[in-house]
């Protein structure tokens, strides 16, 4: 009977130290870095002409993977008292209690630290700029702009767009017009992303106080601002084909993604439906994978043939 006890004992201890890591892997919100991750890698591909280094990779994707876990996790710090009265959040290890706040700080914190120093070791511009990506997106869009204007996600979105830039400067150490056309596809992308969720939402985003455009400025407003970004999207999306940084690839690929954005928008305003926000959220998510998946078949299509 004691063995038994003490097995059942045991067994308990396991499945509460796997939460406890899941818990702490939740904070990193593992999704959304895999996606950031995934735009660094195509700009660290498109920044050269060939292979880009393979130090520059390893070293430049676990430090901006790293950067952006601990921004994550910061997140999820300053915004656990909002977290908890939201049913999209309310289950986060913090908000739950299950994670104790002072924990989760020395947890991000060792992330921002390791991160950073990673790419210090490639070069101080990436390592800096990431750092100021995670301050943007941590500090001033979490604690100031998502309280204080419906623009939040617009404004604060400049820091959720940098990984391109990121990974390019990982490789090249040094600005380029061509990094900033990515980063200006994800800025524009940004917005109409999360408005489709905050429409979804908005009554969550209400009952917690923050100032959405959904909130503010009403479902309608906000469905019509959905359509105009992903229009824009559209034209922005042109720019790597304009400038021949792409070829016909890029361009048939981005076309029809972008139209399918347009055709999820326009359906949003003029057709809406129980449940087509959160559609057109996924979609959103689904479009700008592909859209970098297609820039690098078209960056090595341009090298090889």
């Amino acid at each position: 009977m004691a063995k038994l006890q003490v097995a059942g004992d045991a067994g308990i201890k396991a499945v509460r130290r796997q939460r406890i890591w899941q818990d702490y892997l939740t904070m990193t919100k593992p999704k959304v870095v895999a996606m950031l991750l995934l735009t660094a890698l195509v700009g660290m591909c498109l920044a050269v002409p060939g292979i880009p280094p393979v130090e520059a990779v390893v070293l430049g994707l676990a430090g901006i993977g790293l950067q952006s876990a601990a921004a994550a996790a910061f997140n999820h710090v300053l915004d656990r008292r909002f977290d908890a009265q939201m049913a999209r959040t309310y289950h986060r290890p913090l908000a739950k209690g299950r994670i104790e706040t002072h924990k989760a700080v020395v947890f991000a914190s060792v992330l921002m630290v390791a991160g950073f120093g990673l790419l210090w070791m490639l070069n101080a511009l990436t390592a800096w700029l990431t750092f100021a990506s995670l301050i943007g997106y941590a500090v001033v869009y979490t604690v100031w702009l998502k309280h204080a204007t419906p623009q939040n996600i617009v404004i604060g979105g400049l820091a959720g767009a940098a990984p391109p830039l990121l990974g390019w400067t990982a490789v090249t150490g040094q600005f380029e017009p061509h990094a900033l056309l990515l980063v200006m596809l994800v800025f524009t992308w940004t917005p109409p992303h999360f408005w489709a969720l905050a429409i979804h939402r908005r009554d969550d985003y209400a009952k917690a106080g923050i100032p959405m455009l959904p909130v503010t400025h009403g479902i309608e407003f906000t469905k019509t601002m959905v359509l105009l970004y992903t229009v824009m999207l559209a034209l922005v999306g042109l720019l790597p084909w304009l400038t021949g940084m792409s070829g016909g690839l890029y361009l048939a690929g981005s076309t029809v993604l972008n139209l399918g954005f347009i055709g999820y928008a326009l359906k949003l305003k003029f057709a809406d439906e129980t449940g087509h926000a959160w559609a057109t959220f996924k979609y959103s998510i689904w479009h700008l994978l592909a859209l970098f998946v297609v820039l690098l078949a078209d960056h090595w299509l341009m090298i090889w043939v």
